[in-house]
C-alpha cells in the first residue's frame, strides 16, 4: 500500500502542457508487438543517476516508440497513465522493484540484468498504444546515445 502512495506522490500533472517523447524500444525483446498486442503494459528506464526521463515525463504526456534497429521510423504511440520515479535505490530494492512489475513490463532475462540493480528507477505505466503510420525523425538536436528524447511537440522532430 506505501508504494501506491508513492507512486502518487510522484505523478507530475502538467495540466494543459502535456509533452512528446520518443522513446526507443528494444528490437530484439520485441517490446513494441507486446505494448501493440497487451501483455506489456510498462515501459521502465534506470541508471546510477537521475537522468531521463526521471521527473520529466508525466500522466497524459504522449511516448512516440521507435525500435532501436537503426530504422529511424516512429511506428506507435501511447499515452503515460501514471508514473513513477523511485528515489535512490539498493540493488537489491531496485531488483525487486523490478521484479514486482515484471507482469507489466515483461522482461526478457536480458532486459531483467540490464534494469535490476540501478539506483534510479523509472516506471511508466502507458494506455491507449496504438499503431500509426510510419514516419521518420530528425534527431540531430540530441546526443546519439539517447533512449529517450523529450521533444515538446512532435512535429518538431519530424524529418
Amino acid at each position: 500500500m506505501t508504494e501506491k502512495i508513492n507512486i502518487a506522490q510522484n505523478i507530475i500533472l502538467w495540466g494543459e502542457n502535456y509533452m512528446d517523447h520518443v522513446v526507443y524500444l528494444d528490437t530484439k525483446a520485441g517490446e513494441l508487438e507486446k505494448l501493440l498486442e497487451g501483455p506489456k503494459t510498462m515501459v521502465i528506464r534506470g541508471a546510477a543517476g537521475r537522468k531521463m526521463p526521471y521527473g520529466r515525463v508525466a500522466a497524459g504526456d504522449v511516448l512516440y516508440f521507435i525500435n532501436n534497429n537503426g530504422e529511424g521510423m516512429i511506428r506507435a504511440k501511447s499515452v503515460v497513465r501514471e508514473v513513477f520515479n523511485s528515489e535512490k535505490l539498493s540493488k537489491e530494492e531496485s531488483s525487486d522493484l523490478v521484479k514486482k512489475y515484471q507482469s507489466k513490463l515483461q522482461l526478457t532475462p536480458a532486459q531483467v540484468k540490464r534494469w535490476a540493480g540501478k539506483r534510479y528507477i523509472v516506471l511508466i505505466e502507458v494506455e491507449s498504444v496504438r499503431k500509426i503510420a510510419p514516419f521518420a525523425i530528425d534527431r540531430s538536436e540530441f546526443g546519439n546515445m539517447d533512449d529517450w528524447l523529450l521533444v515538446e511537440e512532435i512535429e518538431r522532430v519530424k524529418a
